[in-house]
């Protein structure tokens, strides 16, 4: 008994080993936002027009989607459809009766989101 005892005394300032000096830190949660992203986008021909079809995802504030249209470098047109959290699909239609090498661009609040094509001529 008088062993047991005294070797608890000996390993006592040891057992002061096993707790933490020092508290980690935990740093805050980072805030960020995901920008609006177009996750389903194309471009077809539909008889003598062209069809764009895009889906946007992500949290935004309403605005509009718009479209610019080009035939290789020659820019045919712009289109904008408004945009909310209840409606995030758009259709975009351009008369295009000439088959040609076709580009159209979707930007967002000001920013360029995607460019889909459809090359139906070598540019």
């Amino acid at each position: 008994m008088r062993r047991s005892a005294l070797l608890a005394l000996l390993l006592l300032p040891l057992l002061g080993g096993c707790r933490y000096n020092l508290v980690p830190v935990i740093p805050r949660p980072v805030e960020f936002s995901l920008p609006a992203r177009v996750t389903n986008a194309a471009l077809v021909r539909d008889g003598q027009a062209l069809v764009l079809r895009a889906v946007i995802e992500g949290q935004f504030e309403p605005g509009y989607l718009a479209v610019s249209w080009y035939d290789d470098a020659r820019a045919l047109g712009t289109d904008s459809v408004y945009l909310d959290a209840s409606g995030r699909e758009a259709t975009f239609r351009l008369d295009a009766p000439e088959p040609g090498a076709y580009r159209a661009t979707l930007s967002f609040g000001g920013t360029l989101l995607r460019q889909v094509e459809l090359y139906e001529v070598q540019p």
